[in-house]
């Protein structure tokens, strides 16, 4: 079970939210790139990086520079979403030295350039993030509805190539109240598709539960509960293998 902290980025400084509302940042103390190198010193195989900026399609420059000093300081492998909207973007972001690049947005409103990037940077480089209330997958930050199943979703992205989901309960994102397995293996199950489980994990528990799912889910990724002082790196990294 790869085990992926998270940094999410807001004007360039570490934040967290609270089932993805932009009214609830919660600002955390401390520079991302000395965060991200923390990490990677404690054991960390692969960051996750999120500009939340980008996602709610508002200027990001800042998380796009503090990014690329991340990339150049770490020697582990980045995977980077948010407001990726167009083939240029995804180029200048790969061209950063990014491993892997997650969709949301894009990929839910233009299955075209979905299956170009594909097409250009293949499988590895492309994941998709499906973000999901009540099974529905929300798009652009999480604010719109996309009126699409997720499960559904998910099997249509298998359809075309993609290799990697990344899948979001939104209703348990940053509230510590644990990860939505079931949900998170159906998706694994109806697109047999690798699956990174991300919202909500608050315990060591769930990282265990996780990993004993047996469905697809392959990686879970770490937020708020890092953060906030419930577990350490060290200590999710064994619970991963438990």
């Amino acid at each position: 079970m790869l085990i992926m902290p998270a940094i999410d980025l807001r004007g360039g400084r570490c934040v967290r939210l609270t089932q993805g509302r932009r009214d609830t940042t919660k600002v955390y103390d401390g520079d991302p790139v000395d965060i991200a190198s923390g990490y990677e010193a404690a054991g960390a195989q692969m960051i996750h990086i999120v500009d939340l900026d980008g996602a709610f399609s508002e200027p990001n420059s800042l998380n796009r520079d503090t990014l690329r000093k991340i990339v150049r300081s770490l020697k582990i492998p980045v995977q980077f979403g948010g407001g990726l909207r167009s083939v240029e973007q995804v180029k200048e972001v790969l061209d950063f030295g990014v491993a892997r690049i997650v969709l949301g947005t894009l990929a839910v409103e233009s299955t075209a350039t979905l299956e170009r990037l594909l097409g250009i940077f293949g499988g590895e480089k492309i994941a998709v993030g499906i973000d999901a209330k009540g099974g529905t997958v929300v798009t652009r930050g999480w604010e719109k509805e996309a009126a699409l199943p997720a499960a559904g979703f998910a099997l249509q992205l298998a359809s075309v190539g993609v290799e990697r989901i990344v899948y979001t309960d939104v209703s348990r994102d940053g509230m510590l109240k644990g990860v939505n397995v079931e949900a998170t293996c159906e998706i694994a199950r109806a697109s047999g598709l690798k699956v990174t489980a991300s919202g909500g994990i608050s315990s060591l528990e769930d990282i265990r539960r996780v990993s004993r799912a047996d469905c697809g889910i392959d990686s879970v990724i770490l937020g708020k509960a890092l953060y906030e002082g419930y577990f350490t790196i060290q200590e999710a990294l064994v619970a991963g293998v438990q």
